[in-house]
């Protein structure tokens, strides 16, 4: 059973008949979560998104959890303090969960920018059924590209908090895989993920 917060005494777990396995079965494959970190213009959502559009053609049961996307909905409510960060990882890592249980290959594109909150992240997995993978990418690089405009802002003092800027960054020590995403092209990149998730029988050679 589940661990029981200090706000769910009154509640009771309730066992689904349909379970996880049998939706895997269903699938005819397996589900997993893949943790995309890295700094803001790493190319974590790029990847996570190329990488689901491979699946999703070979028929598997796909979802991104993006970033941005979240940003306007599930955690509106939440700023960029270090506490609201925090919240956000951990609504995240519950909803990854919930995907895990249904069955789905579930991809999170996230700074996820400490290593606490995405060793939590791990935690509510089962075993294996979590992959961390770094998008390794300089920041000198990344402030480069600024696809979104937002170091400029962050170097103006538009934006506090920002990491890599103003707010740390703190890398992962022992990543699951960690991909240059300044050295190799998108399709070297994809091909890196997928060869894991082969290596690992989460995916069959065909895919």
């Amino acid at each position: 059973m589940p661990p029981q917060s200090n706000n769910s005494a009154n509640t009771v777990w309730h066992r689904a008949t349909v379970t996880r396995q049998r939706r895997e079965q269903k699938n005819a494959h397996k589900a997993i979560v893949l943790w995309f970190t890295g700094l803001s213009g790493s190319g974590k959502s790029t990847l996570a998104h190329a990488v689901e559009e491979q699946l999703h053609q070979h028929g598997l049961n796909t979802f991104v959890l993006d970033g941005d996307n979240v940003r306007r909905g599930l955690c509106s409510d939440l700023d960029f303090s270090d506490a609201d960060r925090k919240e956000n990882i951990r609504r995240i890592s519950e909803t990854a969960k919930l995907l895990l249980e249904a069955g789905v290959i579930t991809l999170t594109a996230f700074i996820s920018p400490f290593k606490a909150e995405r060793a939590t992240a791990r935690s509510l997995m089962p075993d294996g059924d979590f992959i961390e993978i770094h998008c390794c990418c300089p920041l000198t690089v990344c402030e480069q590209r600024d696809v979104k405009g937002l170091y400029k802002k962050a170097r103006q003092g538009e934006i506090l908090d920002f990491t890599g800027i103003s707010s740390p960054y703190e890398e992962p020590e022992n990543p699951d895989l960690k991909i240059d995403t300044h050295r190799l092209t998108l399709e070297e990149s994809v091909q890196r993920v997928i060869s894991l998730l082969r290596a690992r029988n989460i995916v069959s050679a065909q895919e």
